[in-house]
């Protein structure tokens, strides 16, 4: 396993995105959960990840990693889903609200599957806001090479993750 990236991002309205290629628009939700059954973690926008997270304003704790193979699912983890992601071109970053910082991730151009999970998202949820101190929740991306495939729910656990998926659901993005 190799870390990408480990350190905290800032985030506005709960969103971060992964973006890549020359172009470095940030994905739409209504476009980056189409057809989809996750409100976490939209990958239907190609080449760009809509990443949701349980703090409206603050930093949170961001860890990205890419594996050799799909990782052990790590019971630590409350909330967990699963999308493929295939970057649309060299360069791939993580990025923060309205794109005021990027950090570069050196992800080769292939087909991957991707793993989102949150620890801590009800009590980001719960605060809504926090402007000092350490992270209350926690986020990781754990990119394998694979196939694509359907995206799903592998684990939900806090009334924010049930939130976001059902909205998801409803077609309210």
């Amino acid at each position: 396993m190799n870390v990408l990236f480990d350190d905290s991002v800032h985030v506005h309205y709960g969103q971060v995105y992964v973006t890549s290629g020359d172009t470095w628009d940030l994905p739409l939700p209504r476009n980056a959960f189409r057809g989809q059954l996750n409100g976490l973690c939209g990958a239907a926008d190609a080449g760009r990840l809509f990443l949701v997270t349980g703090l409206h304003t603050g930093d949170v704790g961001f860890r990205v990693e890419l594996w050799d193979g799909e990782p052990t699912l790590d019971e630590r983890w409350e909330e967990v889903v699963e999308v493929s992601f295939t970057p649309s071109g060299a360069g791939v970053a993580l990025t923060q609200w309205a794109g005021e910082r990027s950090f570069s991730l050196n992800l080769p151009k292939a087909d991957y599957r991707v793993r989102y999970c949150a620890r801590g998202m009800q009590a980001g949820r719960d605060a809504d806001t926090l402007l000092e101190g350490p992270p209350l929740d926690v986020y990781c991306l754990a990119f394998w090479a694979a196939a694509p495939a359907p995206d799903r729910i592998v684990r939900q656990t806090s009334a924010v993750a049930e939130y976001w998926h059902s909205a998801r659901a409803k077609g309210d993005w």
